[in-house]
């Protein structure tokens, strides 16, 4: 491709269709409804209610919004949902593994029960999803995955070595499905979100102390607000980001360098 063909229709979605696993609630409605703007359906496996609201917002980009009830923690699950994704939308372009949760405890306390828990949605649904999401975009050869990781990707933290760990982990799976996907045309990547006001961080944020520790520790000055996740979601499940795979992309402010 000569540099006077690249176009901006390059970041469209438009036609194509996306699963966001939590895509509902939190920040999945930001990479749900981001996917949406850019023209894609959005499929939305979640263990929370629906949100016809929320699904009013999708359609009203033009798109349809499809839920589905689903514990990703349960045997057969991955497989379900991308069958019925299939089935109701007919392809899936795009797998965002949003789906998670962080349990808090001192380390001593941290035992087998919390680990398992934690593992077993944060790390192993994703790699349940990404293995059955492969299976349809290997044959179609083309698809996108993108990974919610997180600044703990790359850090350590107290209370959570379950976070930590799986956060590390699904960093890694990032690499090795991108290694082994990209013959096929599939790029699989990783948004690393920094310290964003969400209801999960109501507790740092309504602290004087800590929030000011985290905004003087990012040169952007401030939280992030979800809606700077958006563009990078966008960018990264398009034809735009053809070339970009395996990377874990900080949406940070600028946290990590200092």
């Amino acid at each position: 491709m000569n540099i006077t063909d690249f176009r901006m229709d390059y970041f469209s979605l438009k036609g194509k269709n996306a699963i966001v696993t939590g895509g509902n609630t939190g920040l999945g409605q930001a990479f749900s409804l981001a996917l949406a703007k850019a023209g894609a359906n959005i499929f939305m496996p979640s263990i929370m209610p629906d949100d016809p609201s929320f699904n009013g917002l999708i359609e009203a980009e033009g798109g349809k919004a499809v839920y589905m009830e689903a514990d990703l923690t349960k045997d057969g699950t991955a497989k379900q949902i991308v069958e019925t994704c299939v089935e109701k939308l007919g392809s899936v372009d795009i797998l965002v593994n949003c789906a998670g949760i962080c349990l808090c405890e001192e380390v001593t306390k941290f035992g087998r029960e919390l680990w398992d828990k934690m593992v077993s949605i944060n790390l192993t649904a994703a790699f349940e999803m990404s293995h059955e999401c492969a299976k349809v975009m290997i044959p179609q050869n083309s698809g996108k995955i993108i990974n919610i990781c997180s600044l703990f990707a790359f850090l350590g933290c107290q209370l959570s070595p379950a976070y930590v760990a799986t956060k590390h982990g699904i960093a890694g799976l990032t690499k090795a499905y991108a290694d082994e996907l990209g013959q096929y045309n599939i790029q699989v990547n990783g948004i690393a979100p920094g310290y964003f006001k969400t209801k999960a961080a109501e507790y740092s944020v309504n602290d004087p102390e800590r929030s000011k520790w985290i905004v003087d520790h990012t040169p952007a000055n401030r939280w992030g607000e979800v809606h700077d996740l958006m563009g990078s979601t966008v960018f990264l499940a398009s034809e735009a980001a053809q070339f970009v795979t395996g990377h874990v992309l900080a949406v940070d402010g600028g946290f990590l360098i200092r």
